[in-house]
């Protein structure tokens, strides 16, 4: 059984708890691909205080995390909230975002500190040589063992993600054809390498005999658009007219998602959603694919197998090569009919 952790502080003469920050700025995905940790962190270190540090952008992710007791939100003065980090006096800094801004918050604070290693060098190679030196390790697993000198370890429990009751979608919201059920089609992705082209979806959506919604923020609502209008009344546009939280709930509430590799699809699988995963310029290898512990098999990958791939372990505007193949050779057909196994499996349970 753990005992409580507090350190005897010198300077107020007297015992006070752990405190521990971590370190995370962006994106969505990575973020929620952190929770594991802030949770392991905070109980099987009873006593500890967790503060997380990120991007006033992302702050929303972490709100209504029950094992968060301090969001710390970077904004347009760094130099102010460095200021206001340092009266904290943090026992340890978890840096698992590992750039030059993080180390110099890191270093700042003058605490002990555990850094997450991006494997940089070993995605370089695969991305420039083909050369395969990745470990076959899940990123949350390589995030849990930056701390397991403090005596962490997973808990198997998998992601956490908490939506808040107000951005809890009223089914009303949505027309009736989609209240006794939807796929969920998240068509979006932080770069266009990830993203099968409208056309691919359309037909992919075609190939679907289900209601399907699609899922993703203002920046996809114009494709959302053009896609929904090709759907004969059964597809919905939900794109930029949700909040992020709410976009989260709509996939809450999918029976199946489809999805590009985007923070979306580590939501789903915070959600325990059965997914369907359309892979592009990136790799599953990169670590990165729908995290579930238990071994369970939720999500399956569609992916070319391509000389070409990866290009980048993250994403372009433009297919480097011209062709875009990972994502125009795309069985759509086949994307759909996966869709619908795990549909008839969701209905059966």
């Amino acid at each position: 059984m753990l005992l409580p952790v507090y350190l005897y502080n010198p300077c107020q003469k007297k015992i006070t708890a752990l405190k521990i920050l971590i370190i995370r700025f962006s994106s969505i995905g990575d973020i929620v691909l952190t929770t594991p940790v802030i949770r392991s962190l905070k109980q099987q270190l009873p006593g500890a205080q967790i503060h997380f540090l990120t991007k006033k952008a992302f702050g929303q992710l972490l709100l209504d995390n029950p094992y968060v007791d301090r969001l710390h939100l970077l904004g347009d003065s760094p130099d102010n909230l460095l200021k206001s980090l340092k009266t904290e006096r943090f026992d340890y800094v978890v840096d698992l975002h590992n750039n030059l801004r993080s180390l110099r918050f890191k270093f700042a604070l003058g605490a002990r500190n555990f850094s997450f290693n991006k494997l940089n060098a070993e995605k370089w190679l695969k991305v420039r040589f083909k050369i395969d030196l990745l470990p076959a390790k899940h990123i949350v697993d390589r995030y849990l063992d930056t701390v397991k000198s403090l005596g962490i370890v997973n808990d198997g429990q998998g992601l956490d993600f908490f939506i808040p009751e107000n951005s809890r979608v009223n089914p009303d919201r949505l027309a009736p054809v989609y209240r006794s059920g939807y796929i969920g089609f998240v068509i979006g992705g932080q770069h266009a390498t990830k993203m099968l082209p409208r056309e691919k979806i359309a037909a992919v959506c075609e190939a679907l005999n289900y209601p399907v919604v699609l899922i993703g923020g203002p920046d996809d609502k114009a494709n959302g658009q053009w896609i929904e209008a090709k759907g004969n009344g059964r597809v919905l546009n939900a794109c930029g007219s949700f909040s992020l939280a709410e976009s989260a709930d709509l996939v809450r509430q999918a029976r199946v998602i489809i999805t590009h590799d985007t923070g979306l699809m580590h939501i789903a699988a915070a959600l325990h959603k059965k997914i369907v995963v359309v892979w592009g310029n990136t790799i599953p290898e990169f670590g990165m694919y729908p995290y579930f512990p238990d071994g369970s098999s939720d999500f399956i990958n569609f992916e070319q197998k391509l000389s070409c791939r990866p290009c980048s372990k993250i994403g372009y505007a433009n297919c480097p090569r011209g062709h875009f193949k990972c994502m125009q050779l795309q069985n759509t057909t086949a994307i759909a009919l996966s869709a619908h196994a795990y549909l008839a499996e969701d209905i059966q349970e």
